[in-house]
């Protein structure tokens, strides 16, 4: 029987915390029009002109204090996940592991599975949710790859997991001894994107931000609408760990740029959060699927330090779902059922 492949897409990471490695990372990430949606003149002036000759340098530093001797941890972390999937599928199974930016690219990854002959491979963005900045651009990506390296070989997408059950089955349990620890307030961090994006991935045109409710209501721009998907993942993990719905809010973070970025801002819930009397604040982030600067340094570390300074006292992140066993079953569930026999 031929093996059928598994291709794991995380974001990526620079390939060390140095300065020129950073700069590097930073240069194909910010050049992708799917990430910096502008055209390309005003792209490459923004990127290389404003950004990349003070950003790497401030970035590096923050990457500096999360690294570990193992190397970046969303990659160390992400080649486990790709490990132990392996073993759990066994050897009828080839599962690859690519990164969007940087290495191991979703071009070594794509030839290395065509050279091994096998033409029907599933993709699994380690992305919960549909954004054109991390999902589109990962699938899009990957599907340009295929069709000019690997003639013959067939993607089958997994669609976003926002709401699957075994996506939120995972989440609530990795986050089941924080939820028992006892805290003021649940924060749910989301990584936060423009406004513009939202409206442009809008199919319909006329629904995403156009009113205050629009994530309530039902419509087609659903599929496509990061916002709404983040909404629908906090309901459904409320439903599931039964936790109380008054002490749970939502927030966006990581915003670059002078643009309008969804609201509200995590760094300003830190601190109004505090200043109204929280006083234990617990923050869980399901847009990232693996720990990485955004929690472990934005999050675990600034925002800790914000909280404090505004009067909190007790400041928890709830670690991303990374190894965790129910992790690891949810993407074997998803493997079996998108291969079905």
């Amino acid at each position: 029987m031929n093996k059928q492949g598994v291709l794991l897409i995380n974001l990526g990471s620079p390939d060390s915390p140095s300065v020129p490695d950073v700069r590097k990372y930073l240069r194909e990430f910010l050049m992708d029009p799917c990430v910096l949606d502008a055209p390309w003149p005003i792209r490459a002036f923004v990127v290389y002109g404003c950004i990349l000759p003070f950003r790497p340098k401030q970035s590096a530093e923050a990457y500096h204090q999360i690294w570990t001797a193992a190397g970046s941890p969303l990659v160390v972390t992400s080649r486990n996940v790709q490990r132990e999937l392996q073993r759990r599928l066994g050897d009828d199974f080839v599962v690859q592991l690519a990164m969007r930016y940087q290495s191991p690219s979703i071009a070594s990854a794509i030839v290395s599975l065509h050279a091994q002959g096998i033409a029907d491979v599933l993709v699994i963005p380690l992305f919960p949710h549909y954004a054109m900045s991390s999902y589109g651009t990962a699938v899009a990506r990957a599907e340009e790859i295929a069709a000019k390296s690997a003639p013959g070989m067939r993607l089958k997408i997994v669609k976003p997991y926002y709401n699957d059950p075994r996506y939120i089955q995972a989440l609530a349990a990795s986050a089941a001894d924080f939820l028992q620890t006892g805290y003021d307030h649940l924060l749910f961090s989301f990584h936060g994107l423009p406004e513009r994006h939202l409206r442009k991935a809008d199919p319909t045109g006329s629904h995403c931000l156009v009113s205050g409710d629009c994530c309530e209501r039902q419509s087609p721009a659903h599929a496509t609408c990061y916002r709404a998907q983040c909404f629908a993942t906090v309901r459904a993990f409320i439903r599931e760990t039964g936790i109380a719905q008054e002490n749970v809010s939502t927030a966006f973070q990581s915003r670059l740029g002078r643009d309008p970025w969804l609201k509200p801002y995590a760094d300003f819930e830190f601190k109004r959060l505090a200043e109204s009397g929280v006083k234990k604040l617990l923050v869980i982030c399901p847009a990232f699927v693996s720990d990485c600067l955004e929690t472990l340094e934005e999050v675990a570390m600034r925002g800790r330090e914000t909280f404090l300074q505004a009067g909190g006292e007790e400041f928890t992140l709830i670690p991303c779902m990374n190894e965790h066993p129910q992790w690891l079953c949810a993407l074997e569930s998803m493997v079996r059922t998108g291969f079905p026999k």
